[in-house]
């Protein structure tokens, strides 16, 4: 079985250009694929070797033949000739890319990018790229892990950002890594001084998340039973519906009562016994589940978790009054949470 590695010791290698023959980025998540391509495509060749010494393919429309034949070519007036080839999974005959990989130039990188697939380690193509190259399995994060990822890419960049600023963001994107990396780089943009700092303020100028007025604070307001403040914002969704849509709210409720549940077996429920439960990084996201646990009995929450799947499907119109807004669902779902 072949040898994976992970992203942050692949770009630790690009970065002090450590190169190997052959990389196969496959798996899930194009975010980390595209990243780790773009980067060594910028740093192997300047812009004078590019032009005799850079091929880029597409699996749909190229063929394997021709791709090892130009892997094959020696690099005019550069050390290296760099060889991409994108939508690899869509490469008719891909494992005959292994006569290639058996016997590879030093002085040629392959780059295959291989999405929406892996391929199975066992194979002998796979087996042979282990041996003289670099195999990385891009896997899509989970919710919880994406406050972790706004924090590392923030801190590499010299930026702070503080816990409720990392949670309107996750709230607001998800896990989608490339939209959420585009928003990013829009607040970094804007970012000025020595100890530049995201803030809830920024978001809402920049990106038009309200500070006051979004997912994160509803489910504060929910699990602290502060019914005024849910209902304030609960107004403020049904009037901009479009820009707070039933279902995101819907799925952020579903993660913290599932969470929640999880909290009610541990042994002490403390911040700390609550954050490593979670794989949270910081306390201040064990705040409304502290004060959920404090709210709400454990046989509450499973009849909330019941309910959510009740709205869900009447969201999608199943068992739905006629002409029911998901303005009007929302404000009797919170209703039922909070009564």
């Amino acid at each position: 079985m072949a040898k994976f590695s992970s992203y942050s010791l692949v770009r630790k290698e690009i970065l002090k250009k450590e190169f190997k023959p052959i990389y196969l980025f496959m798996g899930e998540e194009s975010f980390f694929i595209d990243d780790l391509t773009d980067m060594m495509d910028k740093m192997i060749l300047s812009e004078a070797e590019r032009d005799f010494n850079h091929s880029l393919f597409y699996g749909v429309d190229s063929d394997v033949r021709t791709i090892i034949s130009t892997c094959q070519r020696y690099p005019m007036m550069a050390e290296y000739q760099v060889v991409i080839v994108k939508e690899a999974q869509r490469l008719d005959n891909f494992d005959l890319l292994e006569v290639y990989a058996k016997n590879p130039l030093k002085s040629t990188i392959l780059i295959l990018n291989y999405k929406n697939g892996t391929v199975d380690g066992r194979k002998a193509l796979v087996m042979s790229i282990d041996k003289v190259g670099v195999i990385f399995e891009s896997k899509r994060l989970y919710d919880n892990q994406v406050p972790a990822f706004i924090n590392s890419y923030y801190r590499d960049r010299g930026v702070q950002i503080d816990g409720k600023s990392t949670q309107m963001l996750v709230d607001y994107v998800g896990n989608d890594l490339s939209k959420l990396v585009s928003e990013l780089e829009k607040l970094q943009v804007v970012l000025s001084g020595k100890q530049p700092r995201v803030t809830p303020e920024l978001i809402e100028k920049h990106i038009g998340i309200s500070k006051d007025f979004n997912n994160f604070e509803l489910i504060n307001a929910i699990a602290n039973k502060d019914r005024a403040k849910a209902f304030r914002i609960v107004s403020y969704f049904e009037q901009d519906q479009k820009n707070n849509p039933l279902v995101m709210t819907l799925y952020s409720f579903i993660y913290y009562f599932s969470n929640l549940v999880e909290c009610y077996w541990l042994p002490q429920k403390t911040q700390q016994s609550v954050m490593k439960a979670l794989n949270f990084r910081s306390t201040f996201m064990t705040r409304d589940y502290m004060a959920g646990l404090r709210n709400y009995t454990v046989n509450e929450v499973m009849e909330i978790i019941s309910e959510l799947r009740t709205f869900d499907a009447k969201s999608k119109g199943i068992d739905n009054p006629p002409y029911t807004t998901h303005g009007e669902l929302l404000r009797e779902l919170v209703a039922k949470i909070m009564h």
